[in-house]
Protein backbone atom coordinates (compact mmCIF):
# COMPACT_ATOMS: atom_id res chain seq x y z
CA UNK A 1 0.00 0.00 0.00
CA UNK A 2 1.34 3.32 -1.05
CA UNK A 3 0.21 6.32 0.37
CA UNK A 4 1.07 9.58 -0.54
CA UNK A 5 0.51 12.91 0.52
CA UNK A 6 -0.34 15.47 -1.46
CA UNK A 7 -0.94 18.48 1.26
CA UNK A 8 -1.29 19.21 4.53
CA UNK A 9 -4.96 17.79 4.59
CA UNK A 10 -4.69 15.27 1.79
CA UNK A 11 -3.66 11.96 1.43
CA UNK A 12 -4.02 10.10 -1.78
CA UNK A 13 -3.90 5.49 -1.89
CA UNK A 14 -4.45 4.05 -5.75
CA UNK A 15 -6.32 1.36 -6.57
CA UNK A 16 -4.89 -1.36 -7.80
CA UNK A 17 -7.01 -1.33 -11.44
CA UNK A 18 -4.55 -0.26 -14.03
CA UNK A 19 -5.54 -0.27 -17.51
CA UNK A 20 -6.16 1.63 -20.32
CA UNK A 21 -9.01 3.27 -18.83
CA UNK A 22 -7.29 4.16 -15.59
CA UNK A 23 -4.08 4.61 -16.36
CA UNK A 24 -1.87 3.50 -13.04
CA UNK A 25 -5.38 2.89 -11.44
CA UNK A 26 -7.78 5.03 -9.95
CA UNK A 27 -6.97 7.03 -7.10
CA UNK A 28 -8.53 7.89 -3.53
CA UNK A 29 -8.23 11.17 -1.77
CA UNK A 30 -9.11 11.19 1.83
CA UNK A 31 -9.40 14.91 3.66
CA UNK A 32 -8.62 15.74 6.81
CA UNK A 33 -7.43 13.88 9.83
CA UNK A 34 -10.01 14.38 12.26
CA UNK A 35 -13.78 14.30 10.78
CA UNK A 36 -12.19 12.61 6.93
CA UNK A 37 -13.88 12.49 4.10
CA UNK A 38 -12.96 10.27 1.35
CA UNK A 39 -13.15 10.92 -2.02
CA UNK A 40 -13.72 8.44 -4.59
CA UNK A 41 -13.59 5.38 -2.68
CA UNK A 42 -12.94 3.38 -6.27
CA UNK A 43 -13.71 -0.02 -7.47
CA UNK A 44 -14.94 -2.87 -5.40
CA UNK A 45 -11.42 -4.26 -4.35
CA UNK A 46 -11.60 -5.70 -0.80
CA UNK A 47 -7.74 -5.42 -0.60
CA UNK A 48 -8.21 -0.99 -1.40
CA UNK A 49 -11.13 -0.69 0.87
CA UNK A 50 -9.20 -2.59 3.61
CA UNK A 51 -6.19 -0.06 3.28
CA UNK A 52 -8.70 2.76 3.11
CA UNK A 53 -10.02 1.77 6.22
CA UNK A 54 -6.39 1.28 7.70
CA UNK A 55 -6.13 5.19 7.41
CA UNK A 56 -9.31 6.04 8.48
CA UNK A 57 -8.47 5.70 12.97
CA UNK A 58 -12.54 5.41 12.49
CA UNK A 59 -12.51 8.92 11.71
CA UNK A 60 -14.30 9.01 8.93
CA UNK A 61 -17.16 11.52 8.89
CA UNK A 62 -18.53 10.90 4.97
CA UNK A 63 -17.56 9.62 1.17
CA UNK A 64 -18.22 11.37 -1.63
CA UNK A 65 -18.23 10.38 -5.24
CA UNK A 66 -17.30 12.51 -8.19
CA UNK A 67 -19.19 10.20 -10.26
CA UNK A 68 -20.98 6.69 -10.97
CA UNK A 69 -18.54 4.81 -13.43
CA UNK A 70 -17.67 1.28 -12.12
CA UNK A 71 -13.75 2.24 -11.52
CA UNK A 72 -14.83 5.36 -8.93
CA UNK A 73 -17.65 4.39 -6.57
CA UNK A 74 -18.64 0.94 -6.22
CA UNK A 75 -16.15 0.30 -3.33
CA UNK A 76 -18.39 3.24 -1.89
CA UNK A 77 -21.11 0.64 -0.82
CA UNK A 78 -18.39 -1.81 0.73
CA UNK A 79 -16.45 1.15 2.57
CA UNK A 80 -20.29 2.15 4.21
CA UNK A 81 -20.73 -1.05 5.36
CA UNK A 82 -17.04 -1.51 7.17
CA UNK A 83 -17.54 2.13 8.71
CA UNK A 84 -20.97 3.32 8.57
CA UNK A 85 -20.63 6.68 6.63
CA UNK A 86 -22.86 8.39 4.59
CA UNK A 87 -22.32 8.15 1.19
CA UNK A 88 -22.83 11.44 -0.94
CA UNK A 89 -23.13 12.24 -4.62
CA UNK A 90 -25.49 12.53 -7.70
CA UNK A 91 -27.65 10.12 -9.70
CA UNK A 92 -26.74 9.46 -13.26
CA UNK A 93 -29.64 10.58 -16.15
CA UNK A 94 -28.54 7.11 -18.16
CA UNK A 95 -27.88 3.75 -16.09
CA UNK A 96 -25.79 2.04 -18.91
CA UNK A 97 -22.25 1.84 -17.44
CA UNK A 98 -23.21 3.24 -14.30
CA UNK A 99 -22.68 1.37 -10.95
CA UNK A 100 -25.87 -0.11 -9.81
CA UNK A 101 -24.95 -0.18 -6.06
CA UNK A 102 -25.05 3.48 -5.97
CA UNK A 103 -27.58 4.57 -3.37
CA UNK A 104 -26.27 7.98 -1.73
CA UNK A 105 -27.88 8.78 1.18
CA UNK A 106 -27.78 13.12 0.46
CA UNK A 107 -27.86 14.30 -3.53
CA UNK A 108 -25.03 16.85 -3.75
CA UNK A 109 -26.17 20.02 -5.77
CA UNK A 110 -23.47 22.85 -7.49
CA UNK A 111 -22.14 24.77 -4.98
CA UNK A 112 -23.19 22.87 -1.99
CA UNK A 113 -20.26 23.12 0.87
CA UNK A 114 -19.14 20.18 3.22
CA UNK A 115 -17.43 22.24 6.18
CA UNK A 116 -15.47 21.01 8.91
CA UNK A 117 -12.76 22.81 11.39
CA UNK A 118 -9.68 21.62 9.16
CA UNK A 119 -11.49 22.36 5.73
CA UNK A 120 -14.44 22.92 3.46
CA UNK A 121 -15.00 21.12 0.46
CA UNK A 122 -16.98 22.95 -2.49
CA UNK A 123 -19.45 20.89 -5.13
CA UNK A 124 -18.97 21.62 -8.65
CA UNK A 125 -21.38 20.00 -11.15
CA UNK A 126 -19.26 19.53 -14.29
CA UNK A 127 -21.29 17.36 -16.72
CA UNK A 128 -19.78 16.32 -19.96
CA UNK A 129 -17.66 12.60 -18.65
CA UNK A 130 -21.25 11.90 -17.03
CA UNK A 131 -24.24 13.48 -16.55
CA UNK A 132 -23.67 13.35 -12.90
CA UNK A 133 -19.89 14.13 -12.73
CA UNK A 134 -18.66 16.15 -9.60
CA UNK A 135 -15.88 17.77 -8.85
CA UNK A 136 -14.62 19.12 -5.63
CA UNK A 137 -12.63 21.99 -4.45
CA UNK A 138 -10.79 22.15 -1.26
CA UNK A 139 -10.99 26.12 -0.78
CA UNK A 140 -8.45 26.23 1.86
CA UNK A 141 -5.79 24.66 0.03
CA UNK A 142 -6.98 25.81 -4.14
CA UNK A 143 -6.85 21.99 -4.75
CA UNK A 144 -9.64 20.98 -6.87
CA UNK A 145 -10.24 17.33 -7.17
CA UNK A 146 -11.58 16.42 -11.26
CA UNK A 147 -12.45 12.89 -11.48
CA UNK A 148 -12.45 11.94 -14.74
CA UNK A 149 -13.30 15.74 -15.70
CA UNK A 150 -9.66 16.04 -15.77
CA UNK A 151 -6.83 13.08 -15.73
CA UNK A 152 -3.35 12.83 -16.17
CA UNK A 153 -1.46 11.13 -18.85
CA UNK A 154 -4.83 10.04 -21.19
CA UNK A 155 -7.45 12.24 -22.58
CA UNK A 156 -11.04 12.21 -20.65
CA UNK A 157 -13.39 9.34 -23.06
CA UNK A 158 -17.02 11.09 -23.60
CA UNK A 159 -19.29 8.52 -24.49
CA UNK A 160 -23.42 9.18 -25.40
CA UNK A 161 -25.51 9.58 -24.33
CA UNK A 162 -24.28 9.88 -20.71
CA UNK A 163 -21.35 11.92 -21.57
CA UNK A 164 -21.66 15.74 -23.72
CA UNK A 165 -19.00 17.31 -25.57
CA UNK A 166 -20.73 20.47 -24.92
CA UNK A 167 -21.41 19.84 -21.51
CA UNK A 168 -17.89 19.35 -21.11
CA UNK A 169 -16.20 22.24 -23.04
CA UNK A 170 -18.98 24.09 -21.39
CA UNK A 171 -17.68 22.69 -17.79
CA UNK A 172 -14.03 23.18 -18.48
CA UNK A 173 -14.78 27.09 -19.24
CA UNK A 174 -16.52 27.42 -16.20
CA UNK A 175 -13.57 26.07 -14.53
CA UNK A 176 -11.52 28.74 -15.66
CA UNK A 177 -13.74 31.16 -13.46
CA UNK A 178 -12.13 29.62 -9.68
CA UNK A 179 -8.53 30.68 -8.32
CA UNK A 180 -6.89 27.06 -8.19
CA UNK A 181 -3.32 26.14 -7.41
CA UNK A 182 -3.44 22.34 -8.21
CA UNK A 183 -5.53 19.39 -9.82
CA UNK A 184 -5.83 16.15 -7.82
CA UNK A 185 -7.24 14.10 -10.74
CA UNK A 186 -9.14 10.62 -10.25
CA UNK A 187 -6.29 9.20 -12.83
CA UNK A 188 -2.59 10.11 -12.37
CA UNK A 189 -0.32 12.34 -10.93
CA UNK A 190 -1.19 15.79 -9.19
CA UNK A 191 -1.06 18.75 -12.11
CA UNK A 192 0.27 22.19 -11.35
CA UNK A 193 -0.72 25.44 -13.55
CA UNK A 194 -4.83 24.69 -13.58
CA UNK A 195 -5.60 27.44 -15.82
CA UNK A 196 -2.96 26.46 -18.20
CA UNK A 197 -4.28 22.91 -17.71
CA UNK A 198 -7.08 23.94 -18.23
CA UNK A 199 -6.90 26.14 -21.37
CA UNK A 200 -4.38 23.35 -23.10
CA UNK A 201 -7.77 20.99 -23.10
CA UNK A 202 -10.31 23.13 -24.17
CA UNK A 203 -7.66 23.95 -26.83
CA UNK A 204 -7.29 20.07 -27.38
CA UNK A 205 -11.10 19.66 -28.13
CA UNK A 206 -11.72 22.50 -30.34
CA UNK A 207 -8.70 21.19 -32.83
CA UNK A 208 -10.14 18.00 -32.83
CA UNK A 209 -13.03 19.60 -33.55
CA UNK A 210 -11.74 21.11 -36.24
CA UNK A 211 -10.30 17.63 -37.75
CA UNK A 212 -14.06 16.46 -37.90
CA UNK A 213 -15.16 19.50 -39.60
CA UNK A 214 -12.20 19.24 -42.13
CA UNK A 215 -12.74 15.21 -43.06
CA UNK A 216 -16.74 15.56 -43.15
CA UNK A 217 -15.81 18.68 -45.60
CA UNK A 218 -13.10 16.67 -47.60
CA UNK A 219 -15.55 13.28 -47.33
CA UNK A 220 -19.14 15.12 -48.11
CA UNK A 221 -20.32 11.91 -46.27
CA UNK A 222 -18.59 9.46 -44.04
CA UNK A 223 -20.28 6.52 -41.31
CA UNK A 224 -17.90 6.38 -37.68
CA UNK A 225 -15.52 3.66 -38.94
CA UNK A 226 -14.59 5.73 -42.21
CA UNK A 227 -14.21 9.06 -40.19
CA UNK A 228 -12.43 7.49 -36.97
CA UNK A 229 -9.40 6.75 -39.25
CA UNK A 230 -9.51 10.36 -40.34
CA UNK A 231 -9.95 12.04 -37.46
CA UNK A 232 -7.95 10.09 -35.35
CA UNK A 233 -4.55 9.25 -37.45
CA UNK A 234 -2.67 10.46 -34.64
CA UNK A 235 -3.62 7.96 -32.30
CA UNK A 236 -2.83 3.97 -32.23
CA UNK A 237 -5.03 1.82 -34.07
CA UNK A 238 -5.81 -0.13 -31.55
CA UNK A 239 -7.87 3.00 -29.86
CA UNK A 240 -10.14 3.45 -32.35
CA UNK A 241 -12.85 1.67 -30.59
CA UNK A 242 -12.50 3.93 -27.61
CA UNK A 243 -12.26 6.90 -29.70
CA UNK A 244 -15.05 6.16 -31.17
CA UNK A 245 -17.32 7.45 -28.73
CA UNK A 246 -15.75 10.94 -28.18
CA UNK A 247 -16.15 11.09 -31.88
CA UNK A 248 -19.83 10.44 -31.35
CA UNK A 249 -19.62 12.86 -29.20
CA UNK A 250 -18.39 15.79 -31.20
CA UNK A 251 -20.26 14.53 -34.22
CA UNK A 252 -23.89 15.47 -31.79
CA UNK A 253 -22.36 18.61 -30.24
CA UNK A 254 -21.78 19.74 -34.33
CA UNK A 255 -25.47 18.07 -35.14
CA UNK A 256 -27.15 20.70 -32.05
CA UNK A 257 -24.92 23.52 -33.84
CA UNK A 258 -26.33 22.76 -37.25
CA UNK A 259 -23.39 22.24 -39.03
CA UNK A 260 -23.85 18.42 -39.48
CA UNK A 261 -26.73 15.84 -40.25
CA UNK A 262 -27.13 12.63 -39.69
CA UNK A 263 -28.93 9.94 -43.04
CA UNK A 264 -29.47 6.48 -40.95
CA UNK A 265 -25.48 5.58 -40.49
CA UNK A 266 -23.79 8.41 -42.09
CA UNK A 267 -22.95 12.02 -41.47
CA UNK A 268 -23.46 14.97 -43.84
CA UNK A 269 -21.26 18.69 -43.24
CA UNK A 270 -23.98 20.89 -44.24
CA UNK A 271 -22.51 24.03 -44.11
Amino acid sequence: MKITKISKTVRRITANNPGVMTGGGTNTYLIGSENITVIDPGPPLEEHVDNIVKMLHGKLKRILVTHTHLDHSPAAYILKKKTGAPIMGMMALHEANQDPTFNPDKILEDGDKISEIEYTLRVLHTPGHASNHLCYILSNEKIIFTGDHIMNGSTVVIAPPDGDMSQYLNSLNNLLLFDLDCIAPGHGDVMKNPKEVVENLIKHRLNREKKVIDALSKMSRANLDELVKEVYRDVNKGLYPIAKYSLQAHLIKLMKDGKVAQIRNEFLWRC
